[in-house]
């Protein structure tokens, strides 16, 4: 079992654009005092136009009863690095065989609709820093080189409130390549005073989660599952990864790095 920085939610969307802009300050050409502003009443109709932003409320009913890892903050961007995976028709088959199993042992998962390698830890980006991020990143990414991964070793993870686990395919073939990218991200992550990646990290592509902590239950299947990926005809191909790219999404914006 390892732990993961997953968010408990769905969130990886917009955290919201940035807040009111700062109060302006005029001089006047005697005193050099500072304007005072005059309140004047706020038009109700006007007022209803915001009331959705000023009131953005978590429910967990609409997330499959997943809820955010920290709370929502008007300005606040979830930020992610990784590296995608495209999955061919023959990837969704060995998943489905992997749920089909363990749905007959009562653990019932849902499988995820993307899947992807983390190169960081999910992070909040306050808007207004979003463009230097990304073009910190743009940077690091230039001297590095594209390569080849292979995720095939059957992995449980949960993520760190332990309100999710979730069933993953880990890098057995590539890692030091993916290490070498984290430590570029790492320089970007530590310009701006946020959390660096694991010191000693499981890439790996999540496939599949369900809800609480079903770590005990699902590392008694690991084996019998591991198995099923052995024993799959094309899975030496399906599960090769080419990474000629890194990809950056922050709220509902993505941003992509190719790779030399």
């Amino acid at each position: 079992m390892f732990l993961v920085n997953y968010s408990s939610s769905s969130e990886e969307e917009e955290e919201g654009p940035a807040g009111a802009g700062p109060r302006l300050r005029a001089e006047g050409a005697a005193g050099g005092a500072e304007l005072q502003s005059q309140h004047l009443p706020v038009p109700e109709s006007v007022m209803e136009m915001f009331k959705d932003l000023e009131e953005h409320l978590d429910d967990n009913v609409q997330h499959d009863g997943r809820m955010r890892s920290f709370p929502h903050q008007q300005g606040n961007w979830s930020t992610l690095v990784y590296v995608e995976y495209y999955p061919e028709e023959e990837f969704m088959e060995l998943i489905d065989l992997l749920l089909t199993h363990l749905q007959t042992h009562k653990l019932p998962m849902a499988r995820l609709a993307e899947f992807h390698i983390s190169l960081s830890q999910t992070v909040v980006l306050r808007y207004h820093w979003i463009n230097i991020f990304v073009a910190s990143l743009k940077e690091k990414m230039t001297s590095l080189d594209r390569f080849y991964c292979v995720s095939d070793k059957v992995t449980i993870y949960i993520n760190q409130e332990k309100t999710r686990t979730f069933l993953g395919l880990e890098v057995s073939a590539g890692s030091n390549y993916l290490l070498e990218v984290v430590n570029e991200v790492d320089k970007s992550m530590k310009e701006f005073d946020l959390k660096t990646y694991y010191k000693k990290p499981s890439f790996h592509i999540s496939v599949a989660w369900c809800l609480g902590d079903a770590t005990a239950e699902l590392e008694k299947h690991q084996q019998e599952l591991q198995a099923i990926v052995d024993r799959f005809e094309n899975s030496a191909r399906i599960l090769r990864m080419f990474a000629d790219q890194v990809r950056c999404k922050t709220g509902n914006k993505i941003f992509s790095f190719s790779l030399r």
